[in-house]
């Protein structure tokens, strides 16, 4: 909403409008939203994916340079050197989280003095530690759409017993599901084994290696109902908004980001009904530490808005990056927290002019064994 806002007041100002979104099928969802908003205005909205023929694409760059579109969205295809505009006023980079630096970069040197607005439900340590230090500006919205309920979620250890009730549980509401294998190479003999399970179960599949056409068809009929249950990798993880699916049963939990996980989890709860998120874990090996502390906070910060706390987190666990490079976390530890944050707030006061206060602070403390002898 406020993307779609600030892309009406720059194209209504005489600029044009660049939206980057990870994957095709949040394009596609993207395009239908602002061309449904937008219709009654003398708006131009294209779309730069592989969705697009090299044919059409070549026409859509001629109408970029010349001005007559006002709004593109695109994928990595908005990366290429050859992509132009007439006068670009606004980049907005809708899922943050899974661009790189060099791509950001390469497309903030398009037009190095264009504003840009950046969209996460959870970002990279180093954006937004970018934002705490005051280099970028931040805002947060923390208030959920009316009537929207917390994803109940659970960390359990996989079993055909926990899958059958899960999945019921969904479908007697006429309901539902994402259920998230994230290997395309066994994802037909997991299809089989749930089959076997349920055979009633009508199963799609959905995956990154699929044609363009293939993926497309699936996602719309799954999204007219006539599927109960979408087995996929992580390719649904972007954005993707279908309000009757309120399951998502994730295998290997323990085998994905802290980040990644909220915006899984994120598919569900997307309407007024109470949703579910079962995060499967091995029942046969041990898990990592690390990965105990991220579902351990996932299962923990599961109130509306809680993308912000998981994001603090992970800068927490995995450290703030490389500012100045492309490392997007990591680099901390090397000299504390506390130190780190108060040189590079020093440093930016400095660029921006600002006094310093130069008062050193000092705390001291000391643990002294108390003993009756």
């Amino acid at each position: 909403e406020v993307a779609m806002r600030a892309a009406f007041k720059a194209i209504m100002d005489g600029k044009q409008v660049a939206l980057l979104a990870p994957t095709t099928i949040l394009c596609q969802q993207h395009m239908q939203t602002f061309a449904t908003r937008m219709e009654n205005f003398p708006v131009t909205i294209e779309m730069l994916s592989r969705f697009r023929t090299a044919g059409q694409q070549k026409k859509i760059m001629n109408g970029l340079v010349a001005g007559s579109i006002d709004l593109v969205v695109g994928t990595h295809r908005m990366f290429s050197d050859d992509l132009k505009f007439k006068d670009l006023g606004l980049l907005i980079i809708d899922e943050e989280q899974r661009f790189g630096v060099e791509h950001k970069e390469k497309l903030k040197r398009i037009k190095a003095n264009i504003d840009v607005l950046t969209l996460s439900a959870t970002p990279i340590p180093r954006t937004l530690y970018f934002a705490m230090v005051g280099v970028r500006s931040f805002s947060t919205i923390e208030t959920p759409p009316t009537n929207r309920r917390p994803i109940r979620t659970e960390v359990i250890r996989g079993s055909n017993e926990v899958l059958k009730k899960a999945i019921q549980l969904e479908l007697r509401r006429g309901g539902q599901i994402f259920y998230l294998h994230n290997r395309v190479k066994t994802i037909n003999s997991v299809a089989r084994r749930i089959k076997e399970l349920m055979p009633s179960l009508r199963i799609a599949i959905g995956h990154g290696q699929m044609t363009e056409t293939e993926l497309e068809q699936v996602m719309v009929e799954f999204i007219a109902g006539k599927y109960d249950l979408l087995l996929c990798t992580t390719i649904i993880e972007s954005g993707l908004d279908i309000p009757n699916c309120n399951t998502i049963i994730i295998e290997e939990a323990d085998k994905f980001g802290l980040s990644q996980l909220y915006q899984l989890r994120g598919r569900v709860g997307r309407f007024t009904r109470q949703a579910y998120a079962y995060l499967l874990v091995n029942p046969l090996l041990p898990i990592k530490e690390k990965a105990r502390k991220q579902l351990s906070a996932l299962r923990n910060t599961s109130s509306m808005g809680a993308g912000f706390k998981i994001a603090l987190r992970d800068l927490e666990l995995r450290g703030a990056g490389n500012l100045l490079g492309s490392e997007q976390s990591g680099h901390i530890a090397g000299v504390g927290f506390e130190m780190y944050c108060k040189l590079l707030r020093e440093s930016v006061s400095r660029l921006k002019g600002e006094e310093l206060a130069l008062r050193p602070s000092t705390v001291v403390r000391l643990d002294f064994l108390h003993t009756d002898e």
